[in-house]
């Protein structure tokens, strides 16, 4: 065992101390359910101000967590449980140290239901190694918020090409995405989509027509329950699936294993959408629809929404649906167990009921039309974006265990 190994596990024996295990012996915690919402506080708390990263959070304490429970037998299940909190503690203490102090905390209550020694004490070592090799392993990624919006250069004018959009004028984000290390992707660009509507042909025509017509800020044509469904969705991805990721927990059965799986599996596989939306949108470069519209057919028209500061082609809202889809129904089919509902900080007070995944891709796919702010092509083919990079990472995903 190395120094930093056993100097990390005297930190964690330390917070646990010397609790004795409470509780009723006929209704065991749930340990992954409980971290989950840990770990989904404490990004809420005190996440970077770039969603790459804050998945990359996830990524880490979950891929971790499931590593270090991974081929543990059934009857090693205080060892599993341990396993699970130790690693995503170490990793999440790692990455948002402002909240050691609930970290701790959250620790100390998983870890005092659990017998004292024995199974608890190699689990928790399971979980602290695996934890660090994973962070070491993850260095210099280039997932930072630095690299993430590393500086790009603006290009020159022309028909077709993005520019800064309106009210903000704000430079180009999320360039260096493209430019970071996958967790499985072999490179960027292997689901590359092929380039965007001709200008002026009839698909591009139709799209910032119907843009046009639904997404103005001041439509006729939206109805109150599209604007409704703008609103709820112009929240992040990230934010916008932890309630339903939440849900696919809960309707997944099996070791403590298999459910941290579920939710490392989901946010490696979505960096790696990111990152490969990232690279679709720098490599075309298409125009958003507010600059397409001013310069074609209404100097004055203005979205919804304002326009998020990055290309058009494809949506990263419905890159992201499309693999969350296909991930959630590898795992528990095409719905949840039973109806779920989800908040939206977009929509405060706002409630909306789900169950078959594919209908949270659909509200996406429409959210970004009815809020002036994507093409429907955009839409329509982050999806399929999304779709492929989900099914080339979990027909590899059994790798990152081993």
């Amino acid at each position: 065992m190395n120094r930093v190994l056993v100097l990390v596990l005297a930190v964690v024996f330390a917070v646990v101390g010397a609790t004795p295990a409470v509780g009723s012996p006929h209704r065991r915690a749930d340990v992954v359910a409980e971290w989950f919402d840990v770990t989904a506080a404490t990004v809420a708390a005190a996440g970077a101000p770039t969603q790459s990263t804050n998945s990359r959070t996830w990524a880490i304490a979950w891929l971790a967590a499931a590593r270090a429970a991974h081929d543990l037998p059934a009857a090693q299940r205080d060892r599993a449980d341990a396993a699970v909190a130790s690693a995503a503690h170490t990793a999440l203490v790692a990455l948002a140290p402002a909240r050691e102090a609930e970290l701790d905390a959250a620790l100390r209550t998983t870890l005092s239901r659990l017998s004292p020694g024995g199974q608890r004490d190699l689990g928790v070592a399971d979980g602290v190694r695996e934890a660090g090799a994973l962070l070491a392993e993850r260095e210099g990624d280039g997932l930072d918020p630095a690299s993430v919006n590393a500086p790009f250069e603006v290009p020159a004018p022309a028909p077709g090409v993005w520019q800064p959009t309106p009210p903000s004028l704000t430079p180009p984000q999320q360039a260096g995405n493209r430019r970071a290390r996958p967790f499985l992707l072999d490179r960027a660009d292997r689901f590359r989509l092929a380039p965007p509507p001709a200008l002026g042909s009839p698909r591009d025509q139709a799209d910032l027509a119907e843009v046009r017509a639904y997404g103005s800020a001041d439509s006729a044509a939206r109805t109150a329950a599209q604007t409704g469904t703008a609103q709820f969705w112009l929240q992040g991805s990230l934010v916008g699936y932890t309630q339903p990721l939440r849900a696919a927990l809960d309707a997944t059965g099996g070791s403590p294993a298999r459910r941290a799986a579920l939710i490392a599996a989901f946010h490696v596989i979505l960096v790696d959408t990111q990152i490969a939306t990232s690279d679709t949108k720098y490599a075309y470069l298409r125009w958003r629809p507010v600059t397409a519209i001013r310069a074609t057919a209404d100097p004055q028209w203005t979205p919804l929404h304002a326009t998020p500061a990055h290309p058009d082609y494809p949506s990263g809202h419905t890159t992201y649906s499309g693999a969350a889809e296909v991930v959630l129904t590898a795992f528990t089919g095409p719905s949840a167990r039973r109806p779920f509902t989800t908040t939206s900080p977009t929509a405060p007070g706002v409630t909306r009921t789900y169950r078959r995944w594919a209908e949270l891709t659909q509200d996406n796919v429409d959210a970004r039309v009815w809020s002036g702010i994507h093409t429907r092509t955009a839409d329509e083919a982050g999806v399929v974006l999304g779709q492929r990079v989900a099914r080339f990472g979990l027909s590899r995903f059994d790798s990152l265990l081993d």
